[in-house]
């Protein structure tokens, strides 16, 4: 007997040939999201490579409604500066980007020459309102100790770089020609090569490595971006045309990026170690910039202030013939944001109008005392892990040669400028010392030799090193409320 021929038939199939209408189902549309970081830039971690390591993105993006048939492809780019992501963007190969300052406006303005790749200005990352971050370092055994002192000496920096702005912002504030200096274009890796065989006699650099190479031994700042006392920030721009398609994956983006905002703040130190761990810059540095009271503030409100900075920004290139016509209010969108603060009940407009940061707490373990003045206080990093904070720089250095005598190794201490008002580390700073009253020296702590100088004078104090200051400091200290400690 002949057997019957049976065709072997998908499941799926099968049902279409039994019931009628067949309805297949419609592959997932796959939109690929590139986005460019700059995971070594420290101030740009919480929009970069945190949500990358946390997954926080994909938390976030948008997944039911016209989303519902999407699968989201993430692509993340790291590059070392921001002038590589305007190019992606420009090419459709990134959709969104994070850079300083002066590549944002480079970015914005190349959008509106391109048309069809327009940008738009949709969030801030961190930011520093006197323009601490980008910085100037020399050598550790270098002669020169400010920006005057490099007349036709060999300056590098990463040209389109915030540090660039920066320091072609200065030369027009004092005056000085175009060729005051010999300034040469080198990116962070080359310039920190460079500077360290001394073929260069300064380097020019954004966050972090003004303060990273000191903290690595061979440098020394002599100028911050703080002394031009113009806003440095850190921000976001998307591609409009993406944004005008997928503006909840837009939304999405900015939730994540303050949520991973909330995540440092919550454990600072943590928050660091972890930053090391995924980029290689040392976790100190890491927290002098975002740790309580930290040289940046993470916020994603986008203030008139920083508009008007990328304003004087375009001012200081148009007068060099670098960049064209910018409408930078057409560039800035505050929609996103404003929507991303609303989902998580959150009051933007207030948002916008403070400057505060987080800030030192808790109690002082040396005099006894609780911290009630950030900007006077400090902190202690011991070998073994904990972060002692301290009321004052008297109370800091006391603690350092108790610690010390007790065989505590110190990782690394932070006070506060005087006159910058930036947190400085303790061993890399100038004091100001008064020892008219030998028993309680007084140390005031600058991050520039020529500001501790003037202080110095002014009080009738002399100029000191970390090393003479700490040498002129006893381990008994009188506390604010004059109890006394040893």
């Amino acid at each position: 007997m002949k057997l019957p021929t049976f065709s072997l038939v998908p499941s799926a199939l099968m049902a279409c040939l039994f019931v009628m209408p067949c309805v297949a189902h419609a592959a997932k549309e796959v939109v690929t999201l590139g986005i460019g970081t700059q995971n070594t830039t420290t101030n740009t971690v919480t929009g970069g490579v945190v949500l990358k390591e946390m997954k926080l993105l994909e938390k976030h993006l948008p997944k039911t409604g016209k989303y519902a048939n999407i699968e989201w492809k993430l692509d993340w780019q790291n590059f070392t500066s921001g002038p590589p992501i305007t190019n992606g963007m420009v090419a459709g190969k990134l959709q969104i980007g994070m850079m300083g300052d002066y590549p944002l406006l480079v970015n914005g303005a190349t959008g509106q020459q391109n048309k069809g790749n327009e940008t738009q200005l949709i969030a801030v990352i961190a930011y520093n309102a006197f323009g601490s971050g980008n910085g100037v370092v020399v050598h550790k055994d270098s002669p020169y100790y400010e920006l005057a002192d490099l007349k036709g000496k060999t300056v590098s920096v990463p040209f389109g770089s915030a540090a660039h702005g920066m320091m072609l912002q200065a030369m027009q504030e004092r005056g000085w020609p175009n060729d005051f200096w010999n300034l040469v274009s080198q990116s962070p890796e080359v310039g920190t090569t460079n500077l360290q065989e001394k073929k260069i006699d300064a380097h020019g650099d954004f966050v972090p490595f003004a303060d990273l190479l000191p903290h690595r031994g061979f440098a020394r700042k002599i100028f911050d971006g703080a002394q031009t006392k113009i806003p440095t920030f850190h921000g976001v721009v998307v591609r409009k045309e993406f944004a005008d398609k997928y503006p909840e994956a837009v939304v999405a983006y900015i939730r994540a990026l303050m949520e991973a905002n909330d995540w440092v703040r919550k454990d600072p130190k943590l928050a660091a170690a972890k930053v090391e761990e995924w980029t290689k810059i040392e976790k100190e540095v890491v927290y002098l910039f975002l740790g309580p009271g930290g040289i940046h503030t993470l916020d994603p409100s986008i203030k008139p202030r920083w508009v008007e900075t990328i304003k004087i920004a375009h001012g200081v290139l148009s007068k060099l013939g670098r960049v064209k016509d910018f409408d930078v209010n057409a560039w800035v969108n505050e929609s996103y944001v404003r929507e991303a603060f609303k989902q998580r009940g959150q009051d933007y407009e207030a948002q916008k109008q403070t400057l505060a940061n987080y800030d030192i707490a808790g109690k002082d373990p040396i005099c006894k005392v609780a911290v009630t003045r950030p900007k006077e206080a400090g902190e202690i990093w011991l070998s073994t892990g904990e972060i002692v904070p301290v009321s004052s720089p008297a109370c800091l250095l006391a603690g350092i040669k108790q610690y010390e005598a007790a065989g505590k190794k110190i990782n690394v201490a932070y006070l506060y400028d005087k006159a910058l008002g930036i947190k400085v580390v303790a061993d890399k700073a100038f004091y100001a010392l008064d020892t008219s009253n030998p028993k309680l020296p007084v140390a005031v702590p600058f991050l520039l030799k020529k500001d501790a100088e003037a202080h110095a004078a002014k009080t009738n104090g002399k100029l000191a090193t970390y090393a003479e200051a700490l040498g002129q400091t006893s381990a008994t200290v009188v506390a604010t409320s004059g109890t006394t400690t040893k």
